[in-house]
């Protein structure tokens, strides 16, 4: 065989399996529709506004429903059928897009009704998150396939990031950010087809007994008490905490820092976006399970030294390679930690684990921007970046101890 051709097999393997090729093709398309949204949000608030601020606010709606919801949702997916429950959260968040798009059209949106509709769709993405990710695994029948299809889901998801706001912001110019809007309400109808046309075993929960809220507890006393999820569960808490806010301070790092405008934080972002795309498709190639430990732990070192690079450079070139290195490392330790997660969880708990592992970038991010945006306030950006670096370093040293237990189990 052609190697070229191996090596493309190898990366895209999982999509031998006709339910995970059903749902990739539909969220590729849904995807796309989401970032079009994204970039047309953002454009709408600043153009009402003329305010940063409300850029972020508007962000924090969207991002803070998950802190609270999420966990809830977790043990939600260890009780109800995955398919019938992502059939109606992409309906909702089909109904809110086209909503929102009516009102934009219709003139009537000002910056309090997107601040509810952001809401309204945090709180639809909140339960929809730990349903998508736990009901990857009833797609993939192999389990040796799982790594590579969540790392598939994270290609699609930084490649729909870079298309997809070219394609926004052209249509804004054309159209306007009303379109935008109701081109993501109508690409979420791809999502609910492929959807439709999933057939996976009929849904038989474990038994559960005791109240939603008994169940949570079971589900944070196994986290913490089954010591393999829990180190990974703490070493992604951390860096989603502290390190990712480092992306909300890219602006004063591409204006303060090194002296550019506009078009240099697009090749920031653009550089980040690169290595997260790169690392998606390494992790995409690898076929062993038992070596996700591993990658997890060089992972997070190289996020953590690459970070700190990035927030003492004051040379383009040099910050868009500690950028592209970050962006790796990130996308290979938070993936190769899903399926990681994913593997050595039990089937009655495996909902409510990933639950967790979707709150420690959707719920605690937002928390951890504030925070980082308030230390900067007071001391520098550079500084912010490069405790926060130190601090998911020492966590990524920590977690070596325990790689072996892990690897063990897996």
């Amino acid at each position: 065989m052609i190697p070229g051709l191996s090596t493309f097999m190898l990366i895209f393997r999982s999509l031998r399996h006709r339910n995970y090729r059903l749902f990739f093709a539909g969220q590729s398309i849904s995807l796309m529709g989401t970032w079009i949204q994204n970039i047309a949000l953002g454009w709408l608030v600043y153009r009402l506004t003329g305010s940063a601020i409300y850029l972020g606010v508007i962000a924090f709606a969207g991002q803070i429903p998950s802190l609270f919801i999420t966990p809830l949702a977790g043990v939600y997916a260890d009780r109800f059928n995955r398919r019938i429950t992502l059939l109606i959260t992409q309906s909702l968040s089909m109904l809110t897009s086209i909503a929102l798009a009516s009102m934009v059209l219709t003139g009537i949106a000002e910056i309090w009704v997107l601040m509810v509709m952001a809401v309204i769709a945090g709180v639809i993405n909140a339960f929809d998150t730990p349903f998508r990710h736990a009901f990857v695994l009833e797609l993939v029948v192999a389990r040796e396939d799982l790594s590579n299809a969540i790392a598939l889901n994270s290609s699609l998801y930084n490649t729909a990031r870079f298309i997809g706001p070219l394609i926004g912001g052209l249509l804004i110019s054309l159209v306007g950010e009303g379109w935008c809007f109701m081109i993501n309400g109508i690409s979420f109808s791809a999502s609910i087809l492929s959807l439709l046309r999933i057939k996976v075993p009929k849904f038989d929960p474990v038994k559960q007994t005791g109240s939603l809220f008994r169940q949570l507890k079971d589900g944070l006393s196994y986290s913490w008490n089954y010591k393999p999820v829990r180190h990974l569960l703490l070493l992604i808490a951390v860096c989603g905490f502290v390190g990712l806010p480092f992306q909300a301070l890219m602006p004063a790092f591409a204006s303060d820092v090194l002296k550019g405008g506009a078009a240099l934080l697009g090749t920031l972002t653009g550089s980040l976006g690169a290595g997260a795309l790169t690392g998606a498709l390494y992790l995409a190639s690898r076929q062993r399970m038992n070596a996700l430990p591993i990658n997890i732990f060089i992972a997070s070192l190289m996020f953590a030294a690459a970070l700190a690079l990035f927030s003492q450079s004051q040379v383009i070139l040099l910050s868009m390679i500690a950028l592209y290195i970050t962006g790796f490392g990130m996308i290979v330790m938070f993936n190769a930690t899903n399926a990681l997660l994913q593997a050595i969880s039990d089937e009655d708990k495996r909902g409510r684990v990933i639950s967790l592992y979707s709150l420690t970038f959707m719920g605690m991010t937002p928390l951890g921007n504030l925070l980082a945006g308030f230390i900067a306030e007071y001391s520098s950006v550079a500084q912010t970046v490069l405790i926060a670096s130190a601090l998911c370093l020492i966590t990524g040293l920590l977690l070596r101890q325990k790689i072996t237990r892990i690897r063990e189990l897996v």
